[in-house]
C-alpha cells in the first residue's frame, strides 16, 4: 500500500512540529557571526565571497552546493550542483520521507508473544514464540513490561520450546562492512532489534584485576547475557578484535586500553539470539521458566497471540531517528518500507534501490544513487541540485516544521541565541564528509532551500579499517567544514533576500 505525500505526514500533530539526524552522528555548524546588519549596502559590502569561504575552510573543490528561493523555485547560487557527493546522514531524510509514503505517519510497529498449541491451566502446550515486528525502537524495558503482561495473561509454564522470529526482514550482521568492528552505529539488522542492537560492555579494576559485564542494559534492569562474551587479552593493539565463533559474538580487548574503569556500547550481529536471551531472563523474574531461544525462519499457523506491544506512531520514530541520526532505525525503516511496497529486498543495497527508484519517480531525483538507507554506506552519492529539488517538491507540505533548528555559534563556538538568521536542516557527518540540507529565512523574511554537500574523498580513500574510528585529522577538517556552512548560509541570508 502506497499513500501520496501529503501535509497530514508531516503535521498530524502539534507534537509533530519538531521531528528530525556515523561515528555517523550529525552536529549543528559552528561558525563567526557576520557583521551586525546596518542597511542592506554595509551589510552586503561586508559579505564573503564563496572562494573567500572555501578558500578559509580549505575546501576548495571538494564542496558543492546549491541555493534556491522557496517561493519562486529561482536558483540564486551554486557549486558543482550536479557533483554527486557522499550524503551521510542526510540520506535519512530521504529514508524518512519513503517510509511516511509508503507506511503512514501513524503506522505502529507491532513486537508478539505467540503460543502454539493452547493454553491449559495456565501452561502453554506447544511453543511461546517472541514474534519481531520490525520496531526499531524496542528496549529491554519494554520487554520487561511484555513479560510481566504474559504472566497477567494467566501464563505460568511453557511445555513445548521458546523460540525466536527475526526474519521479517532481512538478517544481515552489519550495515556496512568496512566500518571497524567495535562501533555501536553499525549493528546487525533484523526484524527483531533490542537496544538499537547494542551491548552494554562495562569493566572495573579491582585490586589489578578486571571483572567485566556484558548485558542488556536498560534505565531499569540490567540482564545479562551469554551471545556476546568478552575477554581480555595482554596486548598492545588492536584494542578490539571481534569474531563470530560458534554463533556467539566473540569479543577480545587489549588490557592497556581499559585503565581503571569505564564502558562502551558495541554492536550486536546476532539481534534475535539477544533479545530471546534478555527475554528469557525476564520471564524467569516473573516465574515463567523457558528454555534456551532457538531461531525459526517461519510462523508456525494457527498460533494465539498472548501479548502485544506497538510501538509509537511513525512520526514520532521518524522525528527521534532525525535528531539522534540513529542508523539502525534508517535501515529497518527502510526495509520496512520496500516490504510493505511489495519487495522482498535481500540485502539493504538491493532495498535501496527501489527507495531510489521511487525518489526518481516522485522526488524528481535525477543522479541519486544510496546503497543504504542511513547514508553510512562509502558508495552512497547524492547532488546537491536534486536534494534542493526535494526540498522545494516537499516544502509545501510542511517538510520544515519538523527539521531541527541548526545552532548558529560565535567564535567559542557558543550557541547565538538571537542570530538573525534562522535554519532548519538535517545533518550528515562521516570522517571528512560534512552534509547539511534545510531551509533557512532571512532576517527580511526571504525563504530559501539549500544544500551543502563536502566531502574528501581522497583523504577517505587512505584511511584503514580501524582508522575510521577517529582518522588524524578528522575532528578538523569536521570544524571547518561546519564554519563553511555558516558562512555560506549568512552569505545567502544577506545576499539573496528580498
Amino acid at each position: 500500500m502506497t499513500h501520496m505525500l501529503s501535509r497530514r505526514y508531516f503535521l498530524g500533530s502539534a507534537a509533530a512540529a519538531c521531528f528530525v539526524g556515523t561515528s555517523a552522528a550529525a552536529a549543528p555548524p559552528e561558525a563567526s557571526l557576520r557583521p551586525v546588519m546596518r542597511g542592506d549596502d554595509l551589510f552586503k559590502r561586508a559579505i564573503l565571497s564563496v572562494e573567500d569561504i572555501l578558500k578559509e575552510a580549505r575546501l576548495t573543490g571538494k564542496v558543492s552546493f546549491v541555493v534556491a528561493d522557496v517561493k519562486t523555485g529561482a536558483r540564486r547560487e551554486s557549486e558543482a550542483a550536479d557533483t554527486a557527493r557522499p550524503p551521510a546522514s542526510v540520506a535519512k531524510a530521504i529514508t524518512a520521507l519513503y517510509a511516511l509514503d509508503a507506511l503512514g505517519a501513524g503506522h505502529r510497529f507491532e513486537t508478539q508473544l505467540v503460543a502454539t498449541g493452547g493454553i491449559v491451566a495456565g501452561e502453554i502446550m506447544g511453543d511461546l514464540l517472541l514474534v519481531g515486528g520490525s520496531d526499531p525502537t524496542l528496549d529491554t524495558d519494554t520487554l520487561a513490561t511484555m513479560a510481566a503482561n504474559l504472566k497477567t495473561a494467566g501464563v505460568k509454564a511453557v511445555r513445548g520450546g521458546f523460540k525466536v522470529y527475526e526474519a521479517g526482514l532481512p538478517v544481515l550482521p552489519r550495515i556496512d562492512a568496512a566500518q571497524p568492528d567495535q562501533v555501536g552505529y553499525n549493528p546487525g539488522v533484523s526484524g527483531l532489534s533490542l537496544n538499537y542492537n547494542r551491548v552494554h560492555f562495562e569493566w572495573k579494576r579491582v585490586s589489578g584485576n578486571y571483572s567485566i559485564t556484558m548485558e542488556g542494559r536498560s534505565d531499569k534492569y540490567r540482564p545479562a547475557v551469554r551471545v556476546a562474551a568478552m575477554q581480555i587479552r595482554d596486548r598492545a593493539s588492536p584494542v578490539y578484535t571481534y569474531e563470530d565463533r560458534d554463533g556467539k559474538d566473540a569479543w577480545t580487548v587489549a588490557r592497556g586500553a581499559l585503565g581503571g574503569s569505564g564502558s562502551r556500547w558495541l554492536p550486536v550481529r546476532k539481534p534475535g539470539l539477544y533479545a530471546g536471551e534478555v527475554f528469557q531472563t525476564l520471564a524467569s523474574a516473573q516465574g515463567i521458566k523457558l528454555g534456551a531461544p532457538k531461531m525459526v525462519q517461519s510462523l508456525p499457523a494457527g498460533g494465539e497471540i498472548i501479548v502485544r506491544n506497538q510501538s509509537a506512531d511513525l512520526r514520532r520514530i521518524l522525528r527521534d531517528m532525525l535528531k539522534w541520526s540513529t542508523n539502525l532505525t534508517a535501515e529497518m525503516v527502510g526495509l520496512a518500507a520496500t516490504t510493505a511496497r511489495g519487495g522482498k529486498p535481500d540485502s539493504l543495497k538491493a532495498s535501496a534501490h527501489v527507495m531510489n527508484q521511487w525518489a526518481q519517480a516522485n522526488l524528481g531525483m535525477k543522479n541519486t544513487a544510496l546503497v543504504d538507507h542511513s547514508g553510512l554506506g562509502d558508495d552512497s552519492r547524492v547532488t546537491a541540485s536534486d536534494m534542493v529539488t526535494v526540498l522545494l517538491k516537499v516544502h509545501r507540505e510542511g517538510l520544515r516544521d519538523i527539521l531541527k533548528p541548526v545552532a548558529m555559534r560565535d567564535d567559542n563556538r557558543k550557541v547565538l541565541k538571537n542570530h538573525p538568521v534562522k535554519a532548519d536542516a538535517k545533518t550528515g557527518t562521516l570522517n571528512f564528509v560534512s552534509s547539511l540540507a534545510g531551509y533557512l529565512t532571512a532576517p527580511d523574511g526571504t525563504e530559501m532551500a539549500f544544500a551543502i554537500f563536502a566531502a574528501d574523498e581522497s583523504i577517505r580513500a587512505t584511511l584503514s579499517r580501524a582508522e575510521r574510528e577517529g582518522p588524524p585529522g578528522g575532528v578538523s577538517w569536521n570544524r571547518r567544514a561546519k564554519r563553511m556552512q555558516q558562512q555560506l548560509i549568512e552569505r545567502w541570508a544577506g545576499l539573496y533576500a528580498a
